[in-house]
């Protein structure tokens, strides 16, 4: 399989989404059995892995053209359920607002896993005195109204310098999922901090601020562990490193959790969706831990592949 290129293929900050097919990955000759298009947008945690997946399908199906979009989970599900792309990415279940409003609109959604992800808190790497928080000092941090500004307010022995925060917007799914996970609440937290749709723009702000702490999908932290130093966090049990077997074992806690596409089921009447849909969960396994995240299990991608084929829709298979 041809390795995939992020370089080429990053999503800049304020961009609504990216041709795959501009990036370079066809060659002469090389048609494949589809045609047509089928669009993508939503979670630029998810992100990673449905560019890899949608620049390999592409080299195999050059008449197809794919893009993919980075407007966040929550923006993702309104243009779903809008029926303005085929499959939108979440790094969080939907909920059943954004449920309603689909079948509002006469559309039902395929919810499929498709990986694990761990959400990464870091630092400047200039910082060289924290080195694990607990959950406790993360909600002190980000709970609404939460005044707290300088590192020396979380523990007395750390400097009196000031702390500057990165995390993502109100539409994504990791704000959402870290809010529930560490507040107690779903979006609740404070404001005052750099706020982005786009995981690369968090990273950049980290890397280049020596007071940043931010938090974001574990992929960015993996590509870019030589510009940023990851927390080890403490949910009771110790502090915890984020790492792939962390992750996948479930003890980097409160932080691991599944991301998932959604699927439109009319738009697998479309030959070209049903079989990118269906690429993705079988090149999933090689590609997700190519990019930083963690695959399922086999056994999971398989029975992801049984709900497609009978269309298992969500309401219909909970």
């Amino acid at each position: 399989m041809n390795h995939w290129k992020t370089s080429v293929c990053r999503v800049a900050a304020g961009c609504l989404g990216v041709i795959l097919a501009a990036c370079g990955g066809t060659e002469a000759g090389q048609t494949g059995s589809f045609s047509g298009a089928v669009a993508l947008d939503g979670s630029s945690t998810v992100y990673p892995i449905t560019e890899a997946i949608a620049e390999e399908f592409q080299r195999a199906n050059r008449a197809v053209r794919v893009t993919v979009g980075i407007s966040g989970t929550g923006g993702g599900f309104k243009k779903l359920c809008a029926g303005e792309i085929d499959v939108s990415d979440a790094s969080r279940p939907i909920k059943e607002s954004e449920l309603a409003t689909c079948r509002t609109n006469g559309i039902e959604v395929i919810e499929i896993p498709v990986a694990w992800d761990g959400i990464t808190v870091v630092v400047n790497p200039a910082n060289d005195w924290a080195e694990c928080l607990t959950t406790e000092e993360l909600k002190r941090i980000w709970q609404p109204g939460s005044t707290l500004r300088r590192w020396k307010e979380i523990r007395d022995d750390w400097p009196e310098r000031e702390i500057e925060l990165y995390g993502p917007d109100t539409d994504s799914g990791t704000f959402d999922y870290f809010t529930e996970a560490i507040v107690g609440e779903e979006d609740a937290s404070r404001s005052d901090y750099t706020a982005s749709a786009d995981d690369n723009v968090l990273v950049i702000g980290v890397q280049g601020d020596v007071r940043g702490l931010g938090y974001f999908g574990y992929a960015y932290y993996a590509e870019n562990r030589d510009r940023l130093k990851a927390l080890a966090v403490d949910g009771g049990s110790g502090c915890v490193e984020p790492s792939a077997q962390t992750i996948e074992n479930g003890s980097y806690r409160p932080l691991s959790r599944r991301m998932f596409i959604y699927v439109n089921e009319s738009a697998l009447g479309r030959p070209e969706v049903r079989g990118f849909v269906e690429y993705y969960l079988e090149n999933a396994p090689e590609l997700v831990p190519e990019v930083g995240y963690v695959a399922l299990s086999a056994a999971t991608y398989e029975a992801n592949l049984e709900r497609l084929s009978s269309s298992a829709t969500v309401g219909g298979d909970r």
